[in-house]
């Protein structure tokens, strides 16, 4: 304690990362015209025109904090603490998440999005302690909510990744081929605000964080996965999503993303490559 001034609650009562439970932001944003063009151009997609519907997953490239560089970590995500708890010397994964489209949002016109911290809990795992946190994102336009989802966030103690395969994929009834070049990383991260270093910078993914080379995205994968789908199955309104990553994707290794219809309204998507599964998901339709 600092002599001369009054204790802070937090020298009586030292936070714990469960004190973050129920913490809200709320970010204001315009779904511009240029970051769409940005963005299409990234997946090689037709930009929608004002009012029209902004594709799925899309909403993960709006909304973002810039931060300056003094702002962020050694890993250039932002700096442990503020909205999310403090977690120094883990490294972060966005491990999956769920999705609710209860509306589409529109291109060209502004959004809201209200960030509510659900749950943290601390558990250990094979590779040390986790702390695991849960958002949940509500998107709105004009008052009406249009998108709700929930993102499940991980903190682990470094730990130099352990190569292995997943299951065998299975056979889809559509697949798609994704050959993830380093310029693919490199323009998703920048339309998504994303400096985390081991999408784009080599030596540091694999000198520091001991990967065998750039890391593809989770939240791209989960957005080529919905995609295949959607191409698939153009008449489809999509009503839930749900996704979670099993190990890493590297590039510039190809990969697939696919899957196949198990019930009425329900189909099961998978990606991963010749390894095997890297990431699941499930999307419920009509």
């Amino acid at each position: 304690m600092i002599h001369g001034r009054h204790p802070l609650p937090e020298d009586l009562h030292p936070m714990s990362a469960t004190d973050w439970i129920g913490r809200s932001e709320t970010a204001h944003d315009h779904l511009s015209h240029n970051l769409l063009k940005r963005i299409a151009a990234t997946l090689g997609e037709e930009v929608p025109a004002d009012g029209d519907a902004v594709p799925a997953l899309w909403q993960w490239c709006f909304f973002q904090d810039p931060l300056p560089e003094v702002a962020l970590g050694g890993d250039g995500h932002p700096a442990r603490g503020g909205f999310l708890p403090p977690a120094d010397n883990r490294n972060r994964m966005w491990a999956g998440g769920r999705v609710e489209f209860l509306q589409p949002l529109r291109a060209g016109e502004a959004a809201t999005r209200v960030s509510t911290i659900t749950q943290v809990e601390e558990k250990t795992g094979r590779t040390g302690s986790l702390l695991f946190v849960t958002v949940r994102y509500d998107y709105s336009q004009e008052g009406r909510l249009a998108i709700r989802e929930e993102q499940d966030i991980v903190y682990r103690e470094p730990t130099p990744p352990k190569p292995g395969s997943g299951d065998a994929l299975a056979r889809g009834e559509w697949t798609e081929a994704v050959e993830p070049t380093s310029t693919l990383l490199f323009r998703y991260s920048a339309v998504t605000f994303n400096g985390h270093r081991i999408h784009y910078d080599y030596p540091y993914v694999t000198g520091t964080e001991g990967y065998a080379g750039l890391v593809v995205h989770g939240p791209l994968i989960a957005t080529l996965n919905l995609r295949a789908f959607c191409r698939a199955h153009p008449e489809a309104t999509l009503r839930r999503f749900a996704y979670r990553g099993v190990r890493p994707l590297i590039a510039p290794q190809p990969f697939e993303v696919g899957g196949r219809i198990t019930a009425t309204g329900v189909a099961e998507l998978w990606a991963g490559n010749t390894e095997g599964l890297a990431q699941t998901a499930q999307v419920h339709f009509e």
